[in-house]
């Protein structure tokens, strides 16, 4: 007699490069045919890999969705080597294989960036991941997508996130999700700009709350709470301040999260009106110590293919340490992870 599958609902941060992680964290799940991914809240590279694997599913359940998944980063890194102007030497990989730091492509793309905006060094808006996302995904297929999608946007003028549902969700609105200010011209959707999605929920969760009927939330977390180091050096001060600006709706939603949990275990709060959610998380602390900003443009095929691998190893764990409290509790203390 076959069991009735454990409903999940999935989390994807944004990061760009890094992404190539949460591809290998989703690979790993697609093989639990007893785990149904219910809904997706994704962000940036968190939304495509969200959007790829919906529409694999809906063409042809999990293996298709596992292919589906593999095409797009191959492309994406296809692509990079053509267009990404950040070109390691010999030497600068002998030195450190996967962050750019001390590339000095990287320094001068960086240099410029900050000295001419998007609508300067690019006035023709040309953006590589258009091609790929014209070419890899039939946007009219996501309406009958099995999965619920939530694609998260900032408009530029009101400050507030957009949050784009499977039905919604075109070609724009993804370019919108991973549309990084410094680099690409804002994206106009109706009579409203948007940039990355990141500012606003890196990724939102409520969504997940209030439009799906599982209570389990599984955040693929690949941007670092936390980093020991002090950054000294202006370009590292800013990366260390674009990501906590990155974490800093997410862990407000893990605040209340926690609160409307801890009330509804003290019996002040009816879990028939307020739902228990139970939050689990899949990261990788060594992959993200070892790696800094920089890597997020990093384009590089094994890049990708150390990224994946790592995603599905420790997925491989995870699951063997926490599948069976899916449906049943929470898998981390919220207040130790994200508040303390």
């Amino acid at each position: 007699m076959s069991k009735t599958p454990k409903k999940i609902n999935l989390a994807l941060q944004g990061g760009g490069a890094h992404g190539a992680f949460t591809w290998g964290v989703l690979d790993r799940l697609l093989e639990e045919s007893d785990i149904e991914i219910e809904g997706i809240s994704g962000t940036s590279a968190g939304a495509m890999n969200a959007v790829v694997l919906a529409e694999g599913m809906t063409d042809g359940g999990r293996l298709a969705a596992k292919t589906a998944l593999q095409s797009f980063w191959w492309e994406i890194s296809l692509l990079g080597n053509v267009f990404n102007p950040i070109k390691k030497t010999m030497a600068e990989k002998m030195e450190d294989p996967w962050n750019l730091d001390w590339s000095l492509s990287y320094t001068y793309h960086e240099l410029m960036s900050r000295i001419l905006s998007p609508y300067q060094s690019n006035p023709l808006n040309i953006n590589p991941l258009k091609w790929v996302l014209e070419k890899k995904i039939d946007f009219k297929k996501l309406c009958d997508s099995p999965i619920k999608l939530f694609i998260a946007a900032t408009s530029v003028t009101t400050g507030r996130p957009r949050i784009f549902k499977h039905d919604e969700i075109t070609l724009d609105s993804l370019l919108a999700s991973a549309c990084i200010p410094f680099i690409f011209q804002a994206v106009k959707i109706d009579d409203d700009y948007y940039w990355d999605g990141g500012y606003m929920g890196n990724p939102v969760l409520w969504p997940l709350v209030y439009r799906c009927s599982s209570q389990d939330i599984l955040l693929i977390q690949i941007n670092p709470l936390i980093r020991k180091e002090i950054p000294y050096t202006s370009n590292d001060i800013i990366n260390r301040l674009n990501e906590i600006t990155f974490n800093s709706s997410l862990i407000s939603e893990m605040r209340a999260i926690n609160f409307v949990s801890k009330l509804i275990e003290k019996g002040k709060l009816s879990p028939d009106e307020y739902k228990d959610i139970k939050m689990h998380i899949i990261k990788q602390d060594n992959i993200q110590s070892e790696l800094n900003a920089s890597s997020k443009l990093n384009t590089n095929w094994d890049f990708f293919q150390h990224l994946k691998k790592a995603g599905y190893t420790t997925t491989e764990i995870w699951l063997k340490e926490n599948k069976k409290l899916i449906s049943e509790k929470s898998s981390i203390d919220i207040f130790e992870t994200f508040l303390k």
